[in-house]
């Protein structure tokens, strides 16, 4: 494969990524998918959107809504907020592996050691890739890479979060900061 793929949230897990695959393959051979849902942070995707701009890589946007919603609607209404974002972290990781056939790129991952050795992560949704070049690095080192590689100060400064509702970030979530692991 010469191509690869990753899902681009805006974060700095995935901007890193796209901004070192972009430096080894070219940004031409570099697609990013973003995926928001319909309650997705609006600065998430402009973050996103300015990863691409800076690339200059191909972009597609996917609305995940209608996967998700329609899943849900289905007698599924109590579902917690926590099991709606496993499903859309799931949902995403479909749609990745779909578009790389069609791209003719394997799937690169966007997690990192910390979220791994804590057990944040969702099997079969942001775990799953055919390989990841930042799964050694620890949050605090992948924010150092970041920097030093230009990722926009907007992503570096926000909050980390998986966007997976109105809100949420993973700290407050975890109950501790990424600094503190």
């Amino acid at each position: 494969f010469g191509k690869v793929l990753l899902g681009l949230s805006g974060g700095i897990d995935s901007a890193l990524v796209a901004y070192l695959a972009a430096e080894a393959i070219g940004p031409e051979h570099v697609l990013a998918v973003l995926m928001p849902y319909r309650t997705s942070s609006p600065a998430s995707r402009a973050d996103a959107e300015a990863v691409v701009a800076d690339l200059g890589c191909p972009s597609e946007l996917v609305d995940i809504s209608a996967i998700v919603d329609g899943y849900f609607e289905d007698g599924r209404t109590d579902a917690t907020s926590l099991r709606r974002g496993n499903f859309m972290a799931r949902a995403r990781m479909m749609v990745l592996y779909d578009h790389s056939v069609t791209w003719g790129g394997l799937v690169i991952g966007t997690g990192n050691k910390t979220e791994t050795l804590i057990g944040y992560s969702t099997l079969f949704g942001d775990s799953a890739s055919a390989f990841n070049p930042i799964g050694d690095l620890y949050k605090t080192q992948l924010v150092e890479l970041a920097r030093w590689l230009d990722v926009p100060e907007s992503i570096l400064t926000k909050k980390p979060s998986g966007d997976l509702w109105v809100g949420q970030t993973d700290e407050e979530e975890l109950g501790f900061t990424y600094a503190d692991v």
